[in-house]
């Protein structure tokens, strides 16, 4: 049984149970029409006032844009996303476009638009994943980001390689099984204990 694919306590949609996040990359590209289809799901994500507030910067492994872009991670996970064909740094607009207020959702909103992209990877085929290890200081001196305009988190987009490709450490965690709270313990209110 591979580990990576568990068997949810309730019915879901497969694409939320198979999802997971590898440290281990083939070098096959992603086309571009899958792409396309991926930042297509996270625009219909919804968000507070329909706002919108992501921005995602993208770069292909090998392109100058790809170095700037690893250049804003953490060096731990430098190590195995500089593997991965395509590197995707997470953006927030803080205000809101019509008042200049500050935007208290615009990160929770960045994460459905993620939410949305990672479902639609995973129904391609395709892998990311997620990383809250970046420099959000570089980030906004390489790309020159506008003032309220700040990186939130990083992510890796392709096809999961082998782990064995990997160092001994991070190996591990690719092959290691998923785990997950039950319910009862995030869950108050009319749905709480599993049934």
């Amino acid at each position: 049984m591979n580990p990576k694919l568990p068997t949810p306590d309730h019915d879901i949609l497969p694409v939320l149970s198979q999802r997971w996040s590898p440290y281990a990359w083939a070098s096959t590209p992603v086309a571009d029409a899958d792409l396309y289809a991926l930042f297509e799901a996270a625009r219909w994500a919804p968000s507070a006032f329909n706002e919108q507030p992501w921005q995602f910067v993208v770069a292909r492994q090998g392109d100058d844009l790809h170095a700037t872009l690893l250049d804003c991670l953490v060096e731990p996970n430098r190590v195995w996303a500089q593997n991965a064909p395509v590197l995707v740094l997470n953006l927030v607009r803080q205000s809101l476009a019509a008042t200049g207020q500050p935007n208290r959702c615009a990160e929770h909103d960045l994460g459905l638009a993620v939410g949305n992209l990672l479902a639609q990877a995973t129904h391609l085929g395709l892998s990311a994943h997620q990383m809250a290890g970046i420099l959000p200081d570089v980030a906004r001196e390489r790309l020159a980001l506008p003032e309220g305009t700040v990186a939130v988190t990083a992510m890796v987009i392709g096809y999961a390689g082998q782990a064995s490709s990997l160092p001994e450490a991070l190996a591990a965690r690719d092959t290691a099984p998923r785990q997950r709270k039950p319910i009862d313990q995030f869950v108050s209110g009319a749905v709480g204990a599993a049934r």
